[in-house]
């Protein structure tokens, strides 16, 4: 029997309406909604008083509450209201797949695929639409905030938390980011962009200080959380736990300060990570809310902060701006505002979205003798592993979405045991082909190659699935475990046919795929996942994804083979504060994955954009059509005798200014067997330019720029130059 996921508080129209009213004030100031934001939080600031002004500035983690307040639920965050003029509660749910409001028994929340599926559609359209219906069941819960927008690049393929994010190029995840930013405050709620900035491993997060010179930073992970602030405009920013060359991101007043609000002009509000908090101090820095104080030290922004406002080492006016920044951020999105009743969940409709996302984000890697798709003829095949009859993997820690019939695996060996084990999306892909397969269709789970090794020579077709689970403070192998290395390579033994479907988090090392003839990366497909493998599996579906990220050919290729720091952390301390200080130095600088290959001159197993299709495309007719801003177009045709999309991408080679590779747009077209279009791609000019330190600007060098472009970034079917003028941009 199904219980209900508990559910303590109440809507947010019933909490409005029966906020008492002052004699003075007939309409409640947070409701007078003709008013701008700015003028709205303006007014409210001028009538609180300091006490209640500091309470929604330091939040809860309701999870580790003694004691519950009637309106919050056992969520990510919670801020007690100031019913006296009329602002309810500040409640917050994590996280960017879906509501993370996790109950001993589930919940009917949707799971959209993991960040790096979403990152393998390269879809703005599907990032945003992604966002809307998380969103909407974020508000059909009675949350006003979604802790969503993970942003940070994959530096390192072995970060516990790539599964979140959107893979190792600015352009792609900044814009895919922003999309899904504006889908989320389209439905009223509010949206982070997190974890601002290089939280890019798990391994001592808590102590890491994280080195990189100013102009690399600007042109890769700043970059690309300020493609998606623009973008999407999201109402707060989540600063990192780690620190930024020599001081924490959540109280680095040249980031918070100098660059989110001083040099993009940012309007909204700065919260802590859950436990990043270290001072008072850091509201001078540019921190505007302590999050979960419970993971904190002491709570900094309680009566601390107060004693630093009447002491004057915190001003009045500094408070001030903070309770705008976040009063304002709420307001401009209508998250505190009484909006019409979304209704019970659309089931249904909500899967489709999600379905339709993992679709397009499966990666087809291989398919040597066009092994793929699977005919529906096919007289037999045998499903082996990957508890391909339970459900598809999904990704660990405070994104976790755990709907009504999930299934929790045993905990693999090498992981903390307060990560409980993996968590299974009831999606089974076994019972999605047994649905196609019009032969038999024989089940083995893999754990002893023997048995599995008799049930692929007894078929005509062997599916292997094979995972690697990744979870939210640990680092992971980039291999697969070493049973499942071998029983890849005994399948395919015994059966020449063998397909290998790969449900990871990021990139892993595939020193076997050379004897598999077809290989597809899956990722987390999320809630919908099964249906989603098997559609591609048999062809319903033409794979498009693209990989957002390389896959190394070995570990030498990688800038580090290893997290730094982890002789000194090898576990996460419960107390965040006693992680053990360290640094690492990312010498790539700004050449974050493809870009470090190309400078190398190493050849990766798979490249960054990556991906085939069931058709073939060609390109002609690469032209600069325009030069203010730079635009190409270049013509794609279908070649092959079925429909399919391909993601066109274009590619600086070299500038004047140095050589270094970089995706500088993309268009995705889809196209009849025999059909040709004309796409056109703008590159916005930063993606040409160098970043000044010293005049806080970028620049674009005058001369010659090598263009390319083709299916992946190595490789470019068709290159050109353009000449480019000298020109300044401001940040």
């Amino acid at each position: 029997m199904k219980t209900p996921n508990f559910f303590i508080g109440v809507a947010l129209s019933a909490i409005l309406s029966a906020a008492p009213v002052s004699a003075q004030q007939a309409t409640p100031p947070a409701a007078q909604v003709a008013l701008s934001a700015d003028e709205r939080a303006a007014r409210l600031v001028a009538m609180l008083t300091l006490d209640e002004k500091i309470s929604l500035l330091n939040g809860h983690f309701p999870r580790m509450m003694r004691v519950l307040p009637a309106d919050a639920a056992p969520s990510g965050g919670y801020f007690a209201g100031v019913p006296r003029v009329g602002i309810p509660p500040i409640r917050e749910t994590d996280a960017s797949v879906g509501v993370a409001e996790n109950g001993p028994y589930g919940n009917d929340a949707t799971a959209l695929p993991s960040g790096a599926s979403l990152a393998a559609t390269w879809d703005p359209v599907i990032a945003h639409d992604g966002g809307a219906m998380i969103a909407k069941q974020t508000r059909q819960r009675g949350y006003n905030v979604l802790l969503a927008g993970g942003v940070n690049l994959v530096r390192d393929a072995f970060n516990g938390r790539n599964f979140e994010y959107l893979g190792e190029d600015a352009l792609l995840a900044g814009r895919l980011a922003g999309a899904s930013i504006a889908g989320i405050q389209g439905q009223h709620v509010a949206s982070t962009v997190k974890h601002f900035i290089l939280n890019a491993q798990e391994t001592g997060r808590h102590g890491i200080d994280a080195r990189i010179g100013e102009g690399a930073l600007r042109e890769s992970d700043l970059l690309a959380f300020e493609l998606a602030i623009e973008d999407g405009q999201p109402a707060s920013v989540m600063c990192a736990y780690n620190k930024v060359n020599g001081r924490y991101a959540c109280e680095n007043q040249d980031l918070l300060t100098g660059v989110l609000r001083k040099d993009w002009g940012y309007k909204g509000w700065v919260m802590s990570d859950w436990g990043a908090t270290h001072s008072v101090a850091a509201a001078n820095a540019g921190l505007d809310q302590q999050s979960g104080q419970e993971l904190d030290k002491e709570v900094y922004y309680g009566a601390p902060l107060k004693a630093a406002v009447l002491a004057g080492t915190v001003s009045q006016s500094r408070v001030d701006e903070m309770v705008h920044r976040v009063l304002r951020s709420l307001f401009a999105v209508g998250a505190i505002d009484p909006q019409p009743s979304l209704g019970p969940l659309d089931v249904a409709g909500d899967n489709l979205v999600a379905q339709r996302a993992a679709e397009a984000g499966i990666v087809l890697l291989k398919n040597d003798g066009n092994i793929l798709p699977l005919a529906a003829s096919a007289r037999s095949l045998a499903v082996i592993g990957g508890h391909a009859d339970v459900g598809v993997l999904s990704g660990g820690g405070s994104s976790q979405v755990m709907p009504y019939g999930y299934v929790r695996g045993a905990l693999p060996a090498g992981y903390p045991e307060s990560a409980k084990g993996p968590v299974y999306h009831p999606s089974a892909p076994l019972d999605a082909i047994k649905r196609r397969a019009s032969g038999q269709v024989t089940f083995d789970a893999g754990l002893d190659i023997a048995s599995a090794v008799a049930a692929a020579k007894a078929v005509d077709v062997a599916v292997v699935f094979v995972e690697q689970w990744a979870l939210e403070g640990v680092d992971v192998s980039v291999r697969l475990s070493d049973h499942q290395e071998a029983l890849i390579a005994a399948v395919a033994a015994a059966n020449p046919k063998t397909v290998v479907v790969m449900e990871t988090g990021g990139p892993v090392l595939t020193s076997w795929r050379g004897k598999i003839p077809a290989i597809i990366e899956a990722w987390y497909p999320g809630g919908a996942g099964g249906e989603a493998i098997a559609r591609v599996l048999f062809g319903e579906v033409n794979p498009q994804g693209r990989l957002p990220m390389t896959f190394a050919d070995s570990l030498d290729q990688m800038p580090r083979r290893s997290p730094a720091g982890l002789d000194l952390n090898p576990v996460q301390p419960k107390k965040f504060w006693e992680s053990k200080p360290f640094s690492v130095d990312y010498k790539e600088g700004s050449s974050v994955g493809y870009r470090w290959f190309a400078e190398q001159g190493f050849k990766p197993a798979f490249p960054f954009g990556y991906g085939l299709s069931y058709t073939t495309f060609g390109y002609s007719d690469l032209t600069v059509v325009g030069i203010d801003p730079l635009k190409v177009k270049v013509a794609i045709k279908n070649t092959g005798n079925r429909a399919g999309t391909e993601t066109a991408q274009l590619y600086l080679l070299r500038g004047p200014a140095r050589k270094q590779q970089r995706l500088l747009g993309w268009s995705k077209v889809e196209l009849q067997p025999g059909e040709s279009r004309v796409v056109e791609i703008q590159v916005d000019p930063r993606l040409l330019a160098n970043w000044d330190a010293r005049a806080r600007q970028w620049k674009v060098a005058g001369g010659q720029y090598r263009l390319a472009a083709g299916p992946n970034a190595s490789e470019q079917r068709l290159s050109m130059t353009a000449k480019m003028r000298a020109a300044t941009l401001r940040p």
